[in-house]
Formats: structure tokens, C-alpha cells, sequence
């Protein structure tokens, strides 16, 4: 009798154990300390990727300068040219250069990571979603650097006109690249916004009521940022303010489209 007590007994405790190993795995019942040990095993995996994609992006850093960052003083008219003023710049721009070329290259994988400790917060029938959206991310990343790409040339195009016969265009090295990284980066996290606007809205966190009563917020704020990222002329503000505005919309209409699906 008694032996038979201890082997339900253990049966019950295997089953339990079971359970809350199931929920785990399915990001269910995770306490504060459980989702920080997983934030901290994603940004471990995150960073071990970056540093190695670095290796042989710093080994090609001048190939990568070359064909990618010189490319937008290609159409200006007089050229500039690009000088460096302290005798460590060159090496501290080539370590630069080599762990942006990596974080962009390894687009894929920071955003599987991302989602993947986001998606506990999905119901079991969302989480099929994960990697569609890892692709719908990393595609619309890549499209935001692709236009950054042709915004730059004509920016640096008017921007060099301007003092044309006046002054000769000598260009810092480090601020030139801090000019196209900050730009590219924020234009490949600005096309984001649909993808974002559809993991919210999936959550159950946006409606699309919520976003088109925030429009003239959104108007202020696309001016602001705009301003925050590019040079102080009102052409720049104004190219790089209407992407915001129409990726915004953008925004609207993926909320809309995933809340019709979800009736």
C-alpha cells in the first residue's frame, strides 16, 4: 500500500514538473527573473554575432569605405575630400566602420533574437507568425538603408552647391560617416514602424482608433525627428519628414488590415 502511495506520489510530481517545464518552453509562467536570464542569454547571442561578422568586415574595412561610403559624394559637384584629422581617427574609424558593416549584416539574427523574446507574449496560434515577421523586419530594415541611399546623394548634392565657388568642401572622415551611419541606421529602424504596428496590434496593444487620433502628433514628431537627424536645412527635414508621415500611414492600415483578420 504504502509502495503503491509513493509511486503516484512520484508520478504526480513527474507530471507537475512536466507541466511547468512545457509552460517554460512556451514563455508561460515565467517569472521577472526567468524573462531577465533570457533577455541576457538574447543579447550574449546577439553581440557573439556581431563580434564575429566584425573580424572579416574589419579586415575588408577599406573595400566596405570605398564602395559604400564614398558612394554618396558620387553625383556632388565640386567632390570633396575626405581628411582626417588625429593620428589614431584612421584606426578608430576603421573599427567603426567594420562593427556597423556587422551590425547590418547580421540584420537577421538581431531580429530573430528580438522577436523570439518578444513572442512569449503572443497566444500559441501567433507564434507562427515569429518568422515571417523575422523576415518582414529584416526586409524592411534593408529598404530603409536602400532609400538612406538615395536621400544621401541628394542631399550631399545640394548640400555641396551651396557654397560652390565660395569654399572648398573638405569633409572630416569621421564626421562625414557619422553623418551617412546615423541617417542609414535610422532610415533601416524608421521603416519598421508597419512591422511594429502589426506585432502591437496583434498583442492586442494597438487598435487603429488609437493611431489616427495621434495624427497630428505623429505630423509634430516626424518633423522633430527629422530635424534631430539631419543637417539644420529645411530640404533635408522636409525629405526625410514625408517617408515618416507615409510609413505612419503605413502603420494605420496594417493595424486596420490586422484587426478586420482578427474578427
Amino acid at each position: 500500500m504504502a509502495t503503491k502511495k509513493l509511486r503516484i506520489g512520484l508520478l504526480t510530481i513527474k507530471k507537475l514538473v512536466g507541466k511547468k517545464r512545457k509552460a517554460k518552453n512556451n514563455g508561460e509562467g515565467l517569472s521577472f527573473l526567468d524573462h531577465l536570464e533570457e533577455l541576457r542569454s538574447r543579447l550574449i547571442k546577439c553581440i557573439a554575432t556581431v563580434l564575429v561578422v566584425t573580424i572579416p568586415c574589419f579586415v575588408y574595412w577599406k573595400k566596405i569605405f570605398q564602395i559604400v561610403l564614398v558612394y554618396p559624394l558620387k553625383y556632388t559637384n565640386p567632390k570633396p575630400h575626405l581628411i582626417f584629422t588625429s593620428p589614431a581617427e584612421a584606426v578608430m574609424l576603421s573599427m567603426e566602420i567594420a562593427v556597423v558593416s556587422a551590425i547590418v549584416l547580421t540584420a537577421p539574427v538581431l531580429f530573430y533574437q528580438i522577436w523570439r523574446f518578444v513572442s512569449p507574449g503572443l497566444y500559441k496560434h501567433e507564434k507562427r507568425v515569429v518568422f515571417p515577421i523575422v523576415i518582414s523586419s529584416t526586409v524592411s530594415f534593408f529598404l530603409g538603408i536602400a532609400f538612406s541611399y538615395v536621400m544621401i546623394p541628394l542631399l550631399m548634392r545640394v548640400l555641396s552647391i551651396y557654397g560652390a565657388g565660395v569654399l572648398e568642401p573638405y569633409f572630416k572622415a569621421k564626421e562625414y560617416i557619422g553623418f551617412v551611419v546615423k541617417i542609414s541606421l535610422a532610415c533601416g529602424l524608421i521603416f519598421e514602424l508597419p512591422v511594429i504596428s502589426y506585432v502591437l496590434t496583434k498583442m492586442g496593444l494597438l487598435t487603429p482608433q488609437f493611431l489616427v487620433g495621434k495624427i497630428r502628433h505623429a505630423i509634430v514628431l516626424s518633423f522633430v525627428v527629422a530635424a534631430i537627424i539631419t543637417p539644420p536645412d529645411v530640404l533635408s527635414q522636409f525629405v526625410m519628414a514625408l517617408p515618416l508621415l507615409l510609413l505612419f500611414g503605413a502603420s494605420i492600415l496594417v493595424s486596420y488590415l490586422t484587426v478586420e483578420k482578427k474578427r
